[in-house]
C-alpha cells in the first residue's frame, strides 16, 4: 500500500491545498493530511478546529484521513508507516525550501521520499498568510478559500477585535 502524508499547518486550509489534496489522492493508496500542532506558533486556528475544518472539507475523498501531530514530519510519517511525503510547490522559492527538507529527511529516513506536486495556475499566488491578511482587513476571501469556512475565519477575526478593544 502507498500511504503518504501531506503535512501543513493549514491555517486555513485554501483552495491550493484542497487542489493538492485531490491530486495526490488520485496517485497514492492513502492520504494522511498531517496538521502541524506547533505551540510556538500564534495560529489562528487551534489543530483540533483545523482538523474538524480539513475532515468536513475532505470527506468525499474516501482514502484521505486528518491527523494532528506535533514535532518532526520525518517521525510522523514513521508513526504513520507512511514512506512519502506529500508537498506542494508554487514558486522556485519553494522548491529551494522544501528541497533542502526533503534531503534532511531522506539523512533521518532513507526510505522516505519526498513528492512535489506544482500548484494549479489559478493558485500559484495563494498562501495561508494571505487568506489571513485579507481576511484581517475584512476583505472578500471567496476566492482563496471554500465557503463553508469563510464564517469560521471571519468569527475569529471578530474575535480578535473585542479582544482587542476595537
Amino acid at each position: 500500500m502507498k500511504r503518504a502524508i501531506y503535512p501543513g499547518s493549514f491555517d486555513p486550509i485554501t483552495f491550493g491545498h484542497l487542489d493538492i489534496v485531490k491530486r495526490s489522492a488520485k496517485m497514492f493508496d492513502e492520504i494522511i493530511i498531517a496538521v502541524l500542532n506547533n505551540s510556538a506558533k500564534n495560529s489562528l486556528f487551534s489543530s483540533d478546529e483545523r482538523v474538524s475544518m480539513i475532515k468536513d472539507l475532505t470527506a468525499s475523498c474516501k482514502n484521505v484521513r486528518v491527523e494532528s501531530f506535533a514535532g518532526l514530519t520525518v517521525d510522523f510519517a514513521k508513526r504513520m508507516n507512511a514512506n512519502i511525503i506529500i508537498r506542494g510547490l508554487r514558486a522556485v522559492t519553494d522548491f529551494e525550501y522544501e528541497l533542502q527538507i526533503a534531503q534532511v529527511n531522506r539523512v533521518k529516513n532513507p526510505d522516505l521520499e519526498t513528492v512535489f506536486l506544482t500548484t494549479s495556475l489559478n493558485y500559484s499566488y495563494l498562501s495561508s498568510t494571505v487568506v489571513r491578511e485579507f481576511a484581517s482587513y475584512g476583505e472578500d476571501i471567496s476566492e482563496f478559500v471554500p465557503s463553508e469556512i469563510i464564517p469560521l475565519i471571519e468569527a475569529k477575526y471578530k474575535t480578535k477585535e473585542k479582544k482587542d478593544g476595537k
